[in-house]
């Protein structure tokens, strides 16, 4: 397969297949490179060169009933992670304000449990959504887990929600490995209510779980099948005291690869290199917006601390970038 060929194909609407999707992750050495500047090509067609930077803030840490083996905040494993309670509206708003003046665009009120149900923590979020968006100078997001009622979509979308994350993580054939006590089909029709009410789609996966190349391609059509508008490609950065917390990083080109794989796959997207990318990119993170990427984090995680921002922001000068305005998030 000549991978410029299938580059200049998508720039005209075409699709990447399964099967060239897979060939493309077999790509190394100097062909590698080269997959590299098709995926930027493409990056360059469809989102410019202006990337998108977000923030998130974890409104509620630890102690989640879920068993997802990757992630610290779970119940079930001893990680020592900070723990408390919803954080209430007034913090929650003066951490958007700071996440506004750092460059962000957008800012994510994150939490760790199932999900949302009704009642005082739902009116909780919707009030903090319904104050930042007043304020006007930043996109209120969130990622507040699976929505078994649609209610629940229409309240957030009418307090202001603009976009909300919730990664498919893996393809539905490895899902059952990383999680046993919710499904992949459980994340899909959370999806679908949000879509229902308008809501922009953040979804994504983390890559290096110990997923075959067949899951990370799967994966990646399945996102393309649900129209995801944003996609943060996550790489593992193992926390000890969870199940995974012995697996290996994924090396930097490896992680790069992946990158430009999913902008193959979903050029008009805007892919996000999001968790783990310091910890697995290290000197390579300029890398990422040549391999396809238009848009990364600012700032912390969720149990991990991220690089300081003005390093970001000079990251991006340097590549001869620029940070994409605030009403670019909307232009999906």
């Amino acid at each position: 397969m000549d991978v410029f060929q299938l580059r200049d194909r998508i720039l005209k609407g075409g699709r990447a297949t399964r099967d060239e999707a897979l060939e493309l992750f077999t790509y190394d050495g100097p062909d590698l490179m080269d997959l590299f500047a098709a995926a930027n090509r493409i990056r360059h067609h469809f989102r410019g060169d202006r990337i998108t930077f977000c923030s998130i803030m974890n409104v509620k840490s630890g102690k989640c009933a879920e068993d997802c083996v990757f992630c610290a905040q779970s119940v079930r494993y001893k990680t020592g992670v900070q723990e408390y309670q919803l954080l209430d509206v007034d913090a929650i708003v003066t951490e958007a304000r700071e996440a506004a003046k750092r460059g962000s665009g957008c800012f994510g009120l994150v939490a760790a449990w199932r999900g949302l149900t009704k009642g005082a923590i739902l009116d909780n979020v919707c009030e903090s959504l319904r104050r930042i968006k007043a304020e006007g100078i930043i996109h209120p997001d969130a990622s507040l887990g699976i929505i078994e009622d649609a209610s629940i979509a229409r309240a957030l979308a009418e307090a202001g929600l603009h976009e909300y994350n919730h990664n498919l993580e893996t393809s539905r054939r490895f899902f059952p490995r990383i999680c046993t006590t919710h499904s992949y089909d459980d994340r899909l029709q959370t999806i679908r209510f949000l879509k229902a009410e308008g809501i922009h789609i953040c979804s994504g996966g983390i890559f290096g779980m110990g997923e075959t190349v067949q899951d990370r391609v799967d994966m990646l059509l399945d996102l393309r099948e649900v129209g995801a508008d944003t996609v943060p490609v996550n790489f593992l950065n193992p926390m000890p005291g969870t199940p995974m917390g012995d697996v290996a990083k994924m090396p930097p080109l490896e992680c790069l690869r992946c990158l430009a794989v999913a902008r193959f796959v979903l050029p008009e997207a805007d892919i996000k290199t999001a968790g783990g990318r310091e910890a697995c990119l290290r000197d390579l993170q300029s890398m990422m917006f040549f391999a396809g990427a238009s848009s990364t984090m600012l700032g912390n995680y969720l149990t991990t601390t991220g690089r300081n921002s003005g390093m970001d922001l000079q990251l991006l000068e340097d590549c001869g970038l620029t940070a994409a305005e605030k009403g670019a998030f909307a232009a999906y």
